[in-house]
């Protein structure tokens, strides 16, 4: 067997001890279900930025605010977070407003009931991105302890040589730092990932909550 067949990927991790393999797969199978959430956590957020910017352009246009909400109720499984804070927020609007007089109670009720459902909104596009945290955090200790055992194994095999070259150190080491480089694999797209999905959720919450504003004083308007 040839030295550099020896030094193939493959090789390195089915030649590894079985500590290190564990680590390996636990790595790669780590990695896979972040690749997972990363692809349905954009299309979530993308999804939730394009409905955000439908949803501003026909409320903005001038249209009813009572066919706004018909339309927003029709399709509540369909619609995006700022639909369903609109469709809260005026159907409890309508509810006090036809039980009290009283202005401001009505107005903080529409509120309240917008902030509910901004919360809610706001914590399903966050959902599992701890997760992705967590990945990329951990995954290169992970990987770091798996290169630490193969690297501990490989000079404790370096006791019964009489003498050490570099051919009997580098395939040790090497199937050692697989480890590493599958933990680096794993952290380096789930770290990116998040800062760039909480970065595009605070911008959709920032709209979220200039639109509740903007959307109390006409509503207040509309008490007058």
């Amino acid at each position: 067997m040839t030295v550099s067949h020896d030094l193939s990927i493959l090789s390195l991790i089915t030649q590894a001890s079985v500590l290190v393999q564990l680590v390996m797969a636990l790595l790669a199978t780590v990695s896979l279900v972040s690749w997972y959430w990363i692809f349905r956590k954009w299309f979530q957020i993308r999804a939730a930025r394009t409905k955000t910017v439908e949803f501003e352009r026909d409320f903005w246009s001038g249209g009813d605010l009572n066919s706004l909400f018909q339309s927003a109720s029709a399709g509540r499984h369909h619609s995006g977070g700022i639909e369903r804070i609109f469709e809260s927020g005026y159907r409890e609007f309508t509810k006090l407003r036809a039980k009290s007089h009283d202005q401001t109670a009505t107005i903080d009720g529409a509120r309240r009931a917008m902030r509910a459902t901004y919360q809610r909104e706001v914590d399903d596009l966050e959902a599992h991105l701890a997760f992705l945290a967590s990945v990329g955090s951990v995954s290169p200790y992970i990987g770091l302890l798996g290169t630490v055992w193969g690297i501990m194994n490989a000079f404790r095999g370096l006791a019964n040589v009489g003498a050490a070259t570099l051919t009997h150190v580098a395939p040790g080491i090497a199937e050692a730092l697989v480890a590493t480089a599958i933990g680096l694999f794993a952290a380096i797209p789930a770290v990116v990932a998040y800062n760039r999905f909480i970065h595009d959720i605070d911008r959709i919450s920032i709209r979220f909550e200039s639109f509740m504003e903007e959307f109390s004083n006409i509503l207040q308007r509309h008490l007058r």
